[in-house]
């Protein structure tokens, strides 16, 4: 596998990227329709203050990660106000463990300090263990919590 990550700026989203964006984020969430995501994305863009969106660019421009965090007033497991919150985080197969996924966190991570967070908080399904791990390779706590519909 070549190693990507010295050839992959992260940075933050621009304009230009709105249909890699799409494509990464129908690759994190397949089970939403595009309209649902462009919705979603139109929304992020709508909140600077409270949204951020990194992106990892392959030398051909293109994207091959990204990050989404945004900042909540709590979240389970954390004690301070604001926190920050990495919504989404996804780095293409063929470019995964490589140090980008990492690197796009730590992005969203400064972004999150430079608002006042104190902590950075995520989620995954509980099914998801390749998630799961990443998350605590990066140094997440791994809590479990419980939720049913009523």
């Amino acid at each position: 596998m070549t190693n990507h990550e010295s050839r992959c700026i992260v940075r933050p989203l621009e304009p230009r990227d709105e249909r890699e964006w799409l494509r990464l984020r129908l690759a994190l969430w397949p089970s939403h329709s595009s309209e649902e995501l462009q919705s979603e994305m139109t929304d992020t863009l709508a909140n600077p203050q409270r949204d951020a969106v990194f992106v990892a660019e392959r030398p051909d421009g293109g994207l091959c990660g990204l990050a989404e965090a945004s900042l909540k007033e709590s979240a389970p497991g954390c004690t301070t106000s604001p926190v920050g919150y990495l919504e989404g985080w996804y780095v293409d197969p063929e470019y995964r463990r490589q140090g980008i996924g990492r690197r796009l966190v730590e992005a969203a991570e400064v972004w999150a300090r430079g608002h006042g967070c104190q902590e950075m908080a995520s989620d995954a399904l509980s099914e998801n263990t390749v998630s799961r791990e990443a998350h605590a390779r990066l140094g997440f706590e791994v809590l479990v919590h419980f939720r049913k519909n009523l």
